[in-house]
């Protein structure tokens, strides 16, 4: 459980220590789960300029950031085939990069597998709590076991 935003940056910067270049991860969750609050912590995590806006990519289908490991942001609600994401040249991007893909699911056959599926879901609005579920794939879960037993939650 990330019971605030505070928390849920604090998880994200966690995570982004675990990635490597060519890392695919897909992000799944409701408008307003914390998806892009994630996404902002990793990219600052990641050596993005802490005065950069890390924006949802919903609009603008892929956000491209510098950073010490390139990162791709992207959401692909509203692409409706996977020849789509190939135009859009996401492959030639992705190369070592670490790509969060929103509704990454749904292209599953263009995108390939990703390392993890991180869950967000929103429990309380009025707390700005979420539950967060992580699924790895088995060759990269031991990476991320010490998300499991570090207190990455605790306050700093």
């Amino acid at each position: 459980m990330l019971a605030s935003e505070a928390e849920t940056e604090r998880f994200g910067r966690a995570f982004a220590a675990c990635l490597r270049p060519g890392d695919l991860v897909f992000l799944e969750g409701d408008l307003g789960a914390g998806k892009t609050v994630f996404a902002r912590a990793v990219a600052h995590a990641l050596g993005v300029p802490e005065d950069e806006a890390v924006t949802s990519p919903t609009f603008a289908l892929m956000h491209e950031y510098e950073a010490r490991i390139p990162l791709i942001h992207a959401d692909f609600y509203r692409l409706d085939s996977d020849d789509a994401v190939d135009d859009l040249g996401v492959h030639e991007a992705m190369r070592g990069a670490i790509a969060l893909v929103e509704w990454g699911e749904k292209h599953h056959a263009a995108l390939g597998e990703p390392i993890c599926l991180v869950r967000l879901q929103l429990v309380s609005e009025e707390l700005d709590a979420r539950h967060v579920t992580l699924e790895f794939r088995a060759d990269t879960a031991e990476r991320f076991r010490a998300l499991e037993s570090a207190a990455i939650l605790a306050a700093p």
